[in-house]
């Protein structure tokens, strides 16, 4: 296990995995599963060690629940790291399998980061962020349309960042009010998965 484990620490101090994909509504870069899989791949042979992801359905109700496993292993020993992700059978435009898909994709990025120790923060956008720079940047943004008020409540009662759209957006106090019970409304949901899970 002595060696596994400095293998591991060798590549989690190593290892960069890129965020080769863009989010247009949030303006943010992030990383799926298949790049951190990619970054992982030239450590494989030299240090003799091998990483899978396995999955299992672990609850079905009040939402079907995925428990994703990330493993490496040397053949003898092995370190797992997991990630619980619910399904969301109710997101529009999305046929089953593909809301399957979507957590189980979710789901795999999150146990391969965990055994990584792979920080998945959104970048933030460039420049100063404080004082005169930001009330520019406030008195520049548009004013949030219906139509972009519905997007962001889809999006953050799916998990989204509530932080990216306050970047983005001027809102009425009523507004804001709306975009903090949809965040809490994903959480109180979250919380709900955790609790069945361990009943």
């Amino acid at each position: 296990m002595k060696e596994l484990t400095k293998s591991l620490a060798t590549i989690q101090t190593k290892m960069k995995a890129k965020k080769s994909s863009y989010n247009s509504f949030g303006k943010y870069y992030f990383r799926k599963s298949e790049d951190i899989l990619e970054a992982i791949k030239p450590f494989l042979l030299e240090h003799k060690v091998y990483v899978t992801v396995s999955e299992e359905m672990v609850a079905t109700d009040p939402v079907p629940t995925l428990l994703s496993t990330a493993t490496i292993s040397n053949g003898t020993d092995a370190i797992h790291a997991t990630a619980l992700v619910g399904v969301d059978l109710n997101q529009k435009g999305m046929q089953t399998a593909q809301q399957f898909g979507a957590a189980s994709t979710y789901g795999k990025k999150y146990a391969l980061g965990n055994l990584f120790l792979i920080d998945d923060t959104e970048d933030a956008d460039a420049g100063n962020k404080h004082g005169v720079v930001d009330k520019i940047k406030a008195k520049s943004k548009p004013d949030i349309t219906a139509d972009q008020m519905k997007k962001a409540v889809e999006y953050l009662e799916a998990g989204g960042d509530i932080t990216a759209i306050n970047k983005k957006y001027k809102m009425t106090n009523v507004q804001s009010n709306r975009l903090v019970k949809a965040t809490i409304k994903y959480q109180t949901k979250d919380e709900e998965i955790s609790d069945t899970t361990k009943a």
